[in-house]
């Protein structure tokens, strides 16, 4: 591992019975950046997230966590929200997040006073003294996160942070992510919702069928696929379409198609040429959801569109 990534890993394997469940997982996550793992619902990423902080072992590969080749050793370094929340119900919410400080060597004093200071700047400070039982599941949520930022650790782990948070929570989920970068540390999380990914994460992977299919940037993952235009004529909007690209296609009042290789320029040229000017023209970059879709696969479009 250098000392530019926060996580490495290389050749991850692991069986649950005859099942190979991740399968030769390769992930490099530099420091200070929101990484994402991306993939459909049973893709593997919680495996990996969990061999990846030493709480199952790999039967094949390597992986380091801050420079520790155990992961184990970096516990103190390391944030973690588990896909499963769970918090002790009759605990005050403050003391819930100074106790998951002292987890991880924050003396308790200094919990609680993060504590106070993490809940106010949540929007929860009014619900300090609750008792975790009486929140919501949304609130409730929210300070377990908390609980997992509050010892400021070099690197967080979040294993589907957004699952179950209604917009306004997830909207806080997304500025503290958002903090937690800007203050040093590296984000590593898991999602099948494309939306969060592709506000919030320089780098990721995506994975399916326990293989990495695609790591890059959000932009890379974007060009994968072409931009699509959509063109309104002026004058004669069925005639138009003997000068438009093969896959042209009725939308409205005009026509959407690939943008040519060449670009639109020439296009335009020879339709306002040929006498049907242009009342309206947009050109569309395709989304990290669309993206996703062509990478893994159409059956991955049911299980994000359930999800979001």
């Amino acid at each position: 591992m250098t000392s530019e990534l926060a996580v490495s890993a290389r050749g991850l394997v692991k069986y649950f019975g005859d099942r190979r469940v991740v399968d030769g997982v390769d992930i490099a996550v530099p420091k200070g950046l929101v990484y994402g793992v991306l993939g459909p619902n049973g893709a593997g990423k919680t495996t990996t997230l969990r061999m990846l902080l030493g709480i199952i072992e790999p039967d094949q590969g390597q992986r380091s966590m801050l420079g520790y080749s155990h992961p184990r050793d970096a516990s103190d370094l390391v944030g973690y929200l588990p896909e499963e929340r769970g918090l002790y119900p009759n605990m005050k919410c403050r003391e819930a997040i100074a106790f998951m400080g002292a987890l991880r060597g924050l003396p308790w004093a200094t919990g609680r006073k993060r504590a106070d200071a993490l809940m106010d700047n949540a929007g929860l400070g009014h619900a300090k003294d609750e008792k975790i039982r009486k929140l919501s599941k949304g609130m409730a949520q929210l300070v377990q996160l908390l609980g997992s930022v509050v010892h400021e650790p070099d690197l967080l782990v979040l294993d589907e942070p957004f699952s179950g948070l209604d917009p306004v929570n997830q909207e806080k989920l997304e500025k503290l992510i958002r903090a937690e970068r800007d203050r040093g540390a590296t984000i590593l999380f898991s999602t099948h919702v494309m939306a969060h990914a592709e506000r919030l994460c320089d780098h990721l992977s995506i994975i399916a069928g326990g293989k990495v299919r695609f790591e890059g940037t959000v932009n890379q993952a974007r060009a994968m696929l072409p931009m699509k235009a959509h063109y309104t004529p002026h004058h004669n909007v069925e005639g138009a379409a003997s000068l438009l690209p093969a896959d042209a296609f009725r939308e409205g009042d005009g026509w959407r198609f690939t943008l040519p290789e060449s670009g639109i320029e020439a296009l335009l040229v020879k339709l306002i040429d040929g006498g049907y000017g242009v009342s309206g023209l947009s050109i569309e970059r395709p989304g990290l959801h669309d993206a996703f879709v062509r990478i893994v696969g159409a059956d991955a479009l049911k299980d994000e569109e359930e999800a979001a």
